[in-house]
């Protein structure tokens, strides 16, 4: 199986991980579509990238992806993999967790990545293969301090690609989640400063703090996350379905 000429859709597809993932697909030989909020950005990286194609869509708006992917599968064919992976990583105390900054995290996250699939399965359930890949977390699979409406958003996600495996048993098309712990990306960045601000220490020990989270001591890089949604469109991966696979250094 080759994955020349093969349409790949890549929520966030702009920055980090998702940018990432676009730039193995297409190296790969897909034609990938990445989405974003920012046209400017999406087009800038995709003149660095053949096989790249710019898209503005906001997840969060159900007619923005409906018209938007409706756009790209017109364009560039049915698509056969789809990497929802927009997404917005920010921690709060619940009790300090207003509807406002709830309703965003549920949008952006778990509605997005709900939207981005369903929009997706019209064209591909016509083809004969098919690869969804969620962009979960750790936080998918265990609770992260400070951080319960984004925790919930992850393990939503998670809920859904293993209902969505069982829906599609046997068939073609298989479902799984990616749960990266922290990588090496902006997010890491501006989540720095906050924790700093939050738990009044400097800089450097707010990123620490990240740092030794992860099990191995060190950031992940974006490209170990790329390997791992090239491995699950692989033949050799055609067998697993259902699954969220940590890449955290060890056993989280």
């Amino acid at each position: 199986m080759t994955l020349t000429g093969k349409h790949a859709l890549v929520t966030g597809g702009g920055t980090g991980i998702g940018l990432g993932i676009a730039r193995a697909l297409a190296e790969a030989g897909c034609r990938v579509t990445i989405t974003g909020r920012r046209q400017a950005v999406l087009d800038a990286v995709a003149a660095q990238t053949p096989g790249l194609f710019g898209l503005a869509m906001d997840v969060r708006d159900e007619a923005d992806v409906v018209d938007k992917v409706a756009a790209a599968v017109a364009a560039r064919g049915p698509v056969q993999i789809c990497i929802a992976n927009a997404g917005i990583a920010e921690g709060r105390a619940l009790h300090k967790t207003d509807m406002a900054f709830w309703r965003n995290m549920m949008a952006t996250n778990l509605d997005g990545t709900f939207l981005t699939i369903r929009e997706a399965l019209k064209s591909m359930r016509s083809t004969d293969w098919g690869r969804v890949i969620a962009v979960s977390s750790i936080a998918g699979l265990r609770g992260l301090p400070g951080a319960s409406c984004y925790s919930a958003t992850k393990h939503g996600v998670i809920g859904l690609i293993r209902a969505l495996s069982e829906d599609y048993k046997g068939q073609s098309i298989t479902f799984n989640a990616l749960c990266p712990a922290y990588v090496d990306t902006d997010i890491v960045t501006r989540n720095t400063t906050a924790i700093a601000k939050r738990a009044g220490v400097s800089e450097d020990e707010a990123l620490d703090m990240m740092v030794s989270a992860n099990k191995h001591g060190r950031l992940i890089e974006v490209e170990e996350v790329a390997s791992a949604a090239l491995w699950l469109v692989s033949d050799g991966a055609q067998s697993v379905n259902g699954q969220s696979i940590e890449i955290a250094g060890g056993m989280m």
